[in-house]
């Protein structure tokens, strides 16, 4: 993902140190950070005096700022968008971490646990913030089954079992009122032909069909195309926000509430994570970058799963720009490939191929 802040800058090597050193221990600690600090902990080899002047000339260049004339600095989200990028090049789970997801991920039980919740709980609890997952979606998954039924006039209710035994409903609009005896010929039609597709292969089935039961065939044709057409916000699925909201960075309520609106607005979510289905691989967007008017202090790591070799689904931690990216990064790209090895049938590789 390209980011035109950063593409063209060229930091002096003690310069990108310093800064690193800086981002380091403001993440660990959530203070403003001085030379004397850096010093001490970072063992750079160079005088007070000329750390200071680093340290202005990186805040010169806004990766870096000064909350208060005699405070030590802070990064910048300019400045966390060149740490993260280093970070992007030279990733790797902690053995740890690894071991806990690998764990955690084999102890499901299939048909029963909700992979999507339990991957969730999971990130939230290691990182300490909280996850966002999207499920699956239908029409990557398997069917078994694929039933509808009616509600209201006009509104029907579509059922979907994937091979796997996840069931996901969603509430759709007939292109005809239909009757409960003409929904039950319509399911039965259908169940003959589903037969472990996916939703795209029924639809395309479908279209291609012809038979004796062309009313029949139009009607199946016409509410399976309107269930693949529709997205529903219950595909995202959120845990430990109450983690999130144990840090110090949300001593002030009004930041919660912010907050709590931001996971409220699902469709908003849903177009964040759709970012990393369209580019690939892991995705980090700091601040601004999320287009998240109401919290500026906030970043989502996040990453695509598979399916049959196809992208599933996403998984992330949103939190303050505050976090740990360097232990994050790669454990949300590392649950992302031992979810798609779960999906896939097979067990969970502790090096995530």
């Amino acid at each position: 993902m390209a980011h035109p802040t950063t593409a063209h800058l060229d930091l002096q090597f003690r310069s990108r140190k310093i800064l690193y050193a800086v981002i380091s221990e403001y993440i660990a600690t959530g203070e403003p950070v001085g030379s004397r600090r850096l010093s001490k902990r970072y063992g750079i080899n160079l005088s007070p005096a000329t750390i200071r002047n680093v340290l202005a000339d990186l805040t010169e260049s806004g990766l870096l700022c000064q909350p208060h004339t005699s405070a030590g600095r802070v990064p910048t989200e300019r400045g966390f968008r060149v740490f993260v990028d280093a970070l992007l090049q030279l990733r790797e789970v902690a053995n740890d971490d690894r071991e806990t997801v690998i764990g955690r991920m084999r102890a499901l039980r299939p048909g029963v646990d909700d992979l999507v919740k339990e991957a969730g709980r999971l990130l939230a609890s290691v990182a300490g913030a909280a996850a966002v997952v999207t499920r699956p979606r239908a029409d990557t998954a398997p069917l078994s089954q694929l039933r509808f039924m009616p509600l209201r006039p006009r509104e029907v209710l579509a059922v979907l079992i994937t091979a796997g035994g996840a069931v996901q409903n969603r509430v759709i609009q007939a292109p005809a009122d239909l009757a409960p005896g003409e929904l039950e010929r319509l399911n039965n039609y259908l169940q003959e032909r589903v037969n472990g597709k996916t939703l795209p292969e029924v639809r395309h089935a479908l279209a291609e069909e012809m038979d004796e039961e062309r009313d029949l065939r139009s009607q199946a044709k016409q509410v399976v195309d309107a269930l693949a057409e529709q997205r529903d916000d219950a595909e995202v699925v959120i845990e430990g926000s109450v983690l999130l909201f144990d840090r110090p960075e949300f001593a002030d309520p009004e930041k919660i509430r912010r907050y709590l609106r931001t996971f409220d607005e699902k469709e908003r979510l849903l177009g964040l994570l759709d970012i990393t289905l369209s580019t690939g691989g892991v995705q980090v967007l700091i601040g601004s970058e999320t287009r998240i008017d109401d919290v500026m202090d906030i970043s989502l790591i996040s990453a695509g799963y598979q399916r049959g070799g196809v992208t599933a689904g996403s998984v992330g931690i949103i939190g303050p720009t505050r976090m740990d990216y360097a232990k994050l990064v790669p454990l949300v790209e590392f649950t992302a490939q031992v979810m798609g090895q779960m999906l896939d049938g097979g067990d969970p590789d502790p090096d995530g191929r």
